[in-house]
């Protein structure tokens, strides 16, 4: 019995010595994960803008008299064509000729006053300041007269140029003052133009020479080619908008007022600017935070990244920091991923499809 001990001790080695003499196997080299890589672009770099705007002569000027009085007559209609130098409308000449007639009369009277100044000067009477007085005021009559005079020219409202009638708020009867409009001009030689309006940020992207699609549905489906022709410089108080001018091909069916569509391509962003990522390339997103994987192109692996997340889209979901552009991060297969992981993967830019 005292040999048992020592048989199995023998039979234990014997078995050691077999299961060490197998090979053991090795182990399988690693597959690459098919998946889609994305590169990370500016939010907003060469975007296409659709805005809708109005249909406006380029020049539509409103005409109104330069003195206050009573309408007698307006010859023209809304949509009338009228040409060059065609009368439009004019005042009551009754206050205005008398006008001219006291003006008129004010200088007889200053011309008198000079003269007798003079006189009452050579023969000692009077001081100089007493003449240079009165010839001040003479030429102030004659400036009146001058005044009074223009206004009566002014009575009649011709058309600077050849065009169509836009707008006529006045009518015979009114009391007319200085400045407030009468008859409105379109002025036919300088065209159609689409006037948009656009945030800051999109107009600081338009250029003049740009060219863009303009689609008015009272003119059919046909967009038609147009070009930026007007940036404004200056933003409206109340909207905080610029406006921007398209020139319109001629065609004879425009008309001031249409409302037309714009395809426009915005100009490269400022740099600064947010980044892109389609939103199938986040996950563990919460609060304004997320994960990406991001490639290493030397090892061709996939990293884990920290990113900071803004707003949401169709076009994607804005990154506000944790990369930079050009970067490459996975938009397909995430589930099947692991930090570290070996990749093999096809390259698109943010936004294809």
């Amino acid at each position: 019995m005292a040999g048992f001990p020592t048989i199995r001790l023998a039979l234990a080695t014997a078995l050691l010595a077999g299961c060490g003499a197998k090979e053991s196997p090795r182990a399988a080299p690693e597959r690459p994960r098919p998946v889609r890589l994305v590169t990370v672009g500016l939010a907003d770099a060469s975007a296409r803008l659709e805005v809708s705007g109005t249909v406006r002569l380029k020049r539509e000027t409103a005409l109104s008299f330069n003195a206050p009085g009573r309408i007698a007559a307006i010859f023209v209609q809304e949509g009338d064509r009228v040409r060059a130098g065609q009368l439009l409308a004019r005042l009551d000449t009754t206050a205005l000729g008398a006008n001219v007639a006291a003006a008129r009369a004010e200088v007889v009277r200053a011309q008198a006053d000079v003269k007798r100044a003079e006189d009452l000067f050579a023969k000692g009477w009077v001081t100089a300041p007493r003449v240079e007085q009165a010839r001040a005021t003479m030429v102030a009559a004659v400036e009146r007269a001058r005044a009074a005079g223009f206004d009566v020219q002014l009575a009649a409202l011709v058309a600077p140029s050849a065009g169509v009638v836009l707008a006529r708020p006045g009518e015979p009867g009114q009391i007319a003052q200085p400045g407030v409009p009468v008859v409105t001009l379109g002025e036919l030689g300088q065209g159609f133009v689409l006037q948009l309006p656009l945030a800051d940020r999109d107009a600081a992207r338009v250029r003049p020479g740009q060219r863009a699609e303009v689609t008015i549905p009272a003119l059919g489906r046909q967009p038609l080619a147009a070009v930026v022709s007007e940036v404004g410089a200056r933003g409206d108080d109340g909207t905080g908008t610029f406006r921007i001018e398209l020139k319109l091909p001629a065609d004879a069916r425009l008309a001031s007022g249409q409302i037309g569509t714009a395809q426009l391509v915005l100009g490269p962003a400022q740099a600064g600017a947010p980044l892109l990522v389609p939103a199938s390339a986040v996950f563990a997103a919460r609060a304004d935070e997320g994960f990406v994987f991001v490639l290493e192109p030397a090892t061709r692996r996939v990293r884990q990244r920290l990113v900071m997340l803004g707003t949401v889209s169709d076009a994607g979901v804005v990154v506000t920091a944790g990369l930079q552009p050009g970067e490459l991060v996975v938009a397909t297969g995430l589930d099947r991923l692991r930090d570290g992981a070996l990749v093999a993967a096809a390259t698109a830019a943010v936004g294809d499809r």
